[in-house]
């Protein structure tokens, strides 16, 4: 049994389409597409159908994935398991990082990691810290670097590594920006740019209104911090972001209120953590 057959299978089961899977992996669509009809052949059973420009799983496929994420992950302890015998730092390690972290905490981390434990290959996934935080849960990423949640779920373990800052900005030719003595209520009276509602930065942001009673006016989201910094400089409205992200495109509001949020690691207890995993949660712990 092909190993990267079963890879194939779950990418397109995760992504919904041949051609995203291919993306996914770094292969060509046609490669993809082989490899799911390799595992048909060997399982004797069919996986997909076509679906317009696409493919549909069949209900063979929708019974098969639970199998394959649970046998994928045991293979992955049996691999570390013997890593542990060996006594060897090596293999594949999959790590998340939301983009924030990776740009602006990790680098100096991971180039420290690299040149110590150069028998690991680093697989580095970027994306938004709740999806991260899943991908630990399921077993697709071994650890991750992310937002820590305002409620921690008591099935994973969680490191807090750095206190990020956060303060209200605008354009410095923005309304607000040369008013002094602000309240939160000033601020409802203008748009706002905010990450979307269910990201963590969000909701520290929209719990500091609330107990007020109040709710901002957001006239449009987006995820990545950089983008909203972006926005803002050019005068769409304000937002909170973090410290490290203020330049000279951006002033910092006159308001008498301190929010911050934790950034940390999170891994899964129940899974058989890796050498390599180990190494480079001992090397943030010294940083």
């Amino acid at each position: 049994m092909n190993l990267s057959n079963f890879d194939a299978f779950l990418a397109v089961m995760q992504t919904g389409s041949v051609s995203l899977a291919a993306e996914k992996l770094f292969l060509t669509q046609p490669a993809i597409t082989k490899r799911l009809k390799s595992l048909e052949e060997e399982l004797n059973v069919r996986l997909f159908e076509p679906a317009g420009r696409g493919i549909q799983p069949t209900q063979a496929a929708h019974e098969l994935l639970p199998r394959v994420k649970h046998w994928l992950l045991e293979y992955e302890d049996i691999k570390h398991a013997l890593s542990h015998a060996q006594n060897r730092i090596g293999g594949i390690l999959r790590i998340g990082t939301s983009h924030h972290i990776g740009l602006h905490h990790l680098p100096s981390i991971l180039k420290q990691y690299v040149q110590q434990y150069p028998e690991v290959q680093l697989d580095v996934h970027f994306v938004d810290s709740e999806q991260a935080h899943q991908a630990v849960l399921s077993g697709e990423l071994e650890l991750a670097f992310l937002t820590l949640p305002p409620q921690f779920d008591a099935r994973l373990n969680y490191q807090p590594l750095w206190q990020d800052a956060l303060q209200f900005v605008v354009a410095p030719f923005h309304a607000l920006s040369q008013q002094h003595n602000l309240k939160l209520e000033d601020l409802v009276n203008f748009p706002c740019l905010l990450p979307a509602a269910h990201t963590y930065t969000s909701q520290i942001t929209l719990q500091a209104f609330e107990q007020h009673g109040l709710k901002p006016h957001a006239n449009m989201s987006t995820n990545p911090l950089e983008s909203i910094r972006m926005l803002v400089s050019i005068g769409l409205g304000w937002s909170v972001l973090p410290s490290t992200l203020i330049n000279h495109e951006l002033v910092a509001l006159d308001l008498p209120l301190a929010l911050s949020r934790e950034l940390g690691m999170v891994t899964h207890p129940a899974r058989t953590q890796s050498r390599a995993a180990a190494a480079l949660i001992a090397l943030c712990s010294t940083n």
